[in-house]
Order: structure tokens, then C-alpha cells, then sequence
């Protein structure tokens, strides 16, 4: 954790309640997408280096292979990607709650991946921007990788934050082997306005 770079527990309280919101925004829209129970556990928020990041992913075992997403995104002076990677185990089952009559091969899993970072990206973000006022633009989402290990998505020389405040979300498709893990990274140079807004929400 950076010596410089820190959060009050009054604003980790705060972003706490904002992303709840957000999260079971994105989650409602995936379960009606999937037409299936999705379980909300807490977010969690800290202040991370790159290095973090894998360490931080409570859902997915680090040592299966992992599939990931990441979109950037920027408004009134907030900026940071959102980042979405799943277990590789999920696929056939995501396959088989989106009604593919076959098991997916590897164009049918991009679209997969790709389906259900739209809905969870665009919901959650939404969500988040309209609590505090704002509104962003989105980069188009890239593949970070397919079925490679949590360390190899992350090349952290290439990093281009040092320390970053990162909302962790962990969504489970209840009945199913499918988990996915929203990693919201808010730069760090955003965090003065991101902090203002939401002591606003709480005065």
C-alpha cells in the first residue's frame, strides 16, 4: 500500500455504499441476462499497486487459468479502467445459460466474455457516475488474454498507474461454476475530486 496514497474509513464507508448500489444494479441486469440468481457479496476497496492485484482476487483460485477484459474510462475529472476476469472453468456453463447448443469454442467464448463485460461494465459504471453526479466515456474493451495465469494478464512493468484506490466486486451465478471478479482501478490523481463528490453525498 502506498505511504502517501490513502483512504479515510469515512470515504471507504462511503464508496462502500455507492458501489453496493452500482453492483446490484450490474448484478440485476446479469441475472436477467442469465435468467439465474446472482449472489452480491461486500466490495472490497483498498489502495493498490499493480502488484496487488492478483493477491486481491478472492474469487478465482490463483492457480487455474483466467480469461480477462479491461475498458477504459473518463468524465469530470475521473479517470481509471474497469477490469473483469474469469475462472476458465465458467465457459461451458455460461454457454449453457445462454442457450449454446454446443459447448463453446474459442470465438463463441470471446463473445461470452465479451456479452457479459458489456452488461456489468456498462451497469456498474453507470451506476457509480450517477450517485456521484457524473457522467463518463468508455474506451472500447480489450481482451487482456485468454486461458492464461492471473500473473501473466498483468504485466506490471507496463502498469501505467503506481498506486490506484481498486473496487474488487466478486460475482457468483448461484447452481453454476461461474465467477467473475469487476475490478474498478481509480487513478490516483482522480481521487481528490472522487473524494469531494462523495463528501458531498455525505454532507
Amino acid at each position: 500500500m502506498s505511504e502517501t496514497l490513502q483512504i479515510s474509513e469515512t470515504h471507504r464507508d462511503a464508496l462502500q455504499e455507492v458501489a453496493n448500489v452500482a453492483m446490484g444494479q450490474a448484478g440485476d441486469k446479469l441475472a436477467r441476462l442469465l435468467n439465474t440468481f446472482v449472489v452480491l457479496p461486500i466490495p472490497h476497496i483498498d489502495i493498490m499497486h499493480p502488484q496487488d492485484i492478483a493477491m486481491a482476487l478472492h474469487s478465482i483460485d490463483t492457480n487455474e487459468s483466467v480469461s480477462g477484459v479491461c475498458q477504459g474510462f473518463i468524465g469530470g475529472g475521473i479517470s481509471g479502467e474497469a477490469m473483469l476476469l474469469f475462472n476458465d472453468t465458467c465457459f461451458s456453463d455460461l454457454a449453457k445459460l445462454m442457450n449454446y447448443e454446443s459447448a463453446p469454442d474459442a470465438q463463441a467464448e470471446g463473445e461470452l466474455l465479451m456479452d457479459t463485460t458489456n452488461v456489468l461494465f456498462g451497469a456498474c459504471l453507470k451506476g457509480i457516475a450517477e450517485q456521484i453526479d457524473m457522467e463518463f466515456s468508455f474506451g472500447s474493451p480489450m481482451v487482456l488474454g485468454q486461458h492464461q495465469s492471473i500473473s501473466s494478464l498483468f504485466d506490471t512493468d507496463k502498469a501505467r498507474w503506481d498506486s490506484a484506490l481498486v473496487i474488487e466486486i466478486s460475482y457468483v451465478i448461484e447452481g453454476y461454476n461461474v465467477n467473475c471478479d469487476l475490478l474498478i482501478i481509480i487513478t490516483e490523481d482522480s481521487l481528490g475530486v472522487l473524494f469531494n463528490k462523495l463528501d458531498y453525498l455525505l454532507a
